[in-house]
């Protein structure tokens, strides 16, 4: 990818959202910002990757969304004579699902997200428009919902995860983030409830959030109106969304003058805002300056639409017996259910590994894929391998993961086929999460296994920048469309 095309990409967001920044001024500042010519040359090659192994093998890869694709880019400029299927029935399976977020917010629309997987698939790789149905690694064959069956010399699992919104009483339906969703919008996406973790909830979120600014205008009671924001006890891809979408939705109700009649609750299920001690505090400074609330240990199980009444979980312990031995006591988890009126309801679904995944030879007891944290290399099937939001691994479901991912994965593979006994490559847990705190500005949330921050920059990563807003609004996308997607970022 040349670098002339990924800053014409990036100018071209620039004058197709609103912003801050004129055509004429963001030259200035791509030429002018160290800060930016690192952004675009981590993710530019402006020559061809020369293939490095004549090694060959046939390599299945399943899953065509950004983990899948990249991997499959990657593979192909890295072997001489590439020999890369990918299983994918979503013509649309690469739509840029960061930016669903930002269609919540009301700053994009959903066609800005979307991208057809054939005008990214690498011409040497063969794509089969089918469903994998089940895995038979010992016989390193799977089979597909129309009944054929793929054999394959190495595998590659990158089917992503579920959205299970069926998970809390009240709403139906197992999604992807693009496909069918109709039976969760039967229920989600009008009368106040939204989410924004699938494409066609995004648009309909930023609707609610104009009918929540409605209704705050006319309302005139004693009680202000209850927006809550949940955050589920699974794991989740973008930890950070659910926070997102409550900082824009703050956003908007300050600028239409109505912020003071509504409260924003957040409800997480865990006992911090974040992993890291760093952001922890940070998010908890721009909660208090906005005026936010929140509830810890809160997790959404059911919902009455109709009433619209949400019951969620609060967990907590007590104190039980004394333990002389040990000379402390006993801790007892404890449980109850708790009603909440609301106006207004941002749900974070559940999230788990597809049946067919995470019940299948390959999968696990908790339903991800186990791979070697390290190697992406699977704990018991040494020619299969897992990245992205589906493989079991410690903080890992977002893009910026996919990111130092796929190259790790693509490595150790190509040495797994040249019979090497030590993987070359190792993956350290990077993460990032552009943390979107109003409409113009972002704290760049990046850190590791190590639970600390690890930023890029020499910037303090706990302040919100408009820097990053610029990242993440114009550029994220064009690096990782004809960035990752082409193997080279």
């Amino acid at each position: 990818m040349k670098s002339d095309k990924i800053i014409e990409e990036v100018l071209s967001e620039i004058e197709k959202h609103e912003g801050k920044m004129s055509r004429r001024d963001a030259m200035k500042f791509l030429a002018a910002s160290p800060i930016a010519a690192s952004v675009l040359a981590s993710s530019i090659s402006t020559t061809d990757a020369q293939a490095s192994s004549n090694v060959t093998g046939k390599i299945v890869i399943v899953g065509g969304g950004l983990a899948g694709v990249s991997t499959a880019a990657k593979l192909c400029n890295s072997l001489s004579n590439p020999n890369v299927t990918i299983i994918e029935p979503n013509p649309n399976s690469i739509s840029y699902q960061p930016g669903q977020t930002l269609i919540g917010g009301g700053v994009w629309q959903k066609s800005d997200i979307e991208y057809k997987i054939e005008d990214h698939l690498p011409k040497e790789v063969k794509w089969i428009k089918d469903s994998v149905v089940s895995f038979d690694p010992e016989n390193n064959k799977v089979k597909l919902s129309k009944g054929e069956e793929i054999t394959y010399d190495y595998l590659v699992v990158a089917t992503g995860l579920m959205l299970n919104y069926g998970a809390i009483k009240g709403l139906e339906g197992e999604i992807t983030s693009s496909g069918d969703n109709a039976v969760v919008r039967q229920k989600v996406g009008k009368n106040g409830v939204y989410s924004i973790y699938f494409a066609d909830g995004a648009v309909d979120t930023y609707k609610g959030i104009q009918e929540l600014i409605e209704k705050a205008k006319v309302h005139n009671g004693p009680e202000k109106l209850q927006a809550y924001f949940t955050d589920p006890n699974t794991p989740i891809k973008c930890g950070g969304a659910p926070k997102k979408i409550m900082y824009l939705t703050h956003d908007r109700l300050v600028k239409a003058g109505v912020r003071d009649k509504v409260d924003l609750i957040f409800c997480p299920s865990g006992s911090k805002m974040f992993g890291v001690p760093e952001y922890h505090e940070a998010i908890l400074a721009q909660f208090k300056a906005r005026g936010f609330k929140w509830e810890y240990k809160t997790n959404l199980v059911a919902i009455d639409t109709e009433k619209k009444i949400a019951t969620f979980q609060k967990n907590w312990l007590e104190k039980g017996e004394y333990d002389e031995d040990l000379k402390e006591y006993t801790m007892v988890p404890m449980f109850k259910d708790v009603e909440r009126k609301y106006d207004f309801i941002h749900i974070t679904p559940p999230q788990k590994a597809s049946d067919i995944v995470g019940k299948s030879p390959i999968g696990s007891s908790k339903g991800w894929v186990p791979v070697v944290q390290e190697t992406l290399q699977h704990v018991k099937y040494k020619n299969v391998f897992s990245l992205g939001d589906i493989a079991a691994l410690p903080m890992g479901k977002t893009g910026g993961s996919i990111r130092k991912q796929y190259g790790v994965l693509a490595d150790n593979l190509i040495a797994v086929m040249e019979k090497k006994e030590k993987l070359p490559s190792a993956y350290h847990g990077y993460t990032v999460c552009p943390l979107i705190t109003s409409i113009g500005t972002v704290m760049l949330a990046e850190f590791d296994w190590t639970s600390k921050p690890t930023p890029s920059f020499p910037l303090d990563p706990t302040q919100e920048r408009w820097i990053w807003w610029l990242l993440k609004v114009y550029a994220l996308k064009p690096m990782t469309i004809y960035g990752m997607l082409a193997g080279r970022a």
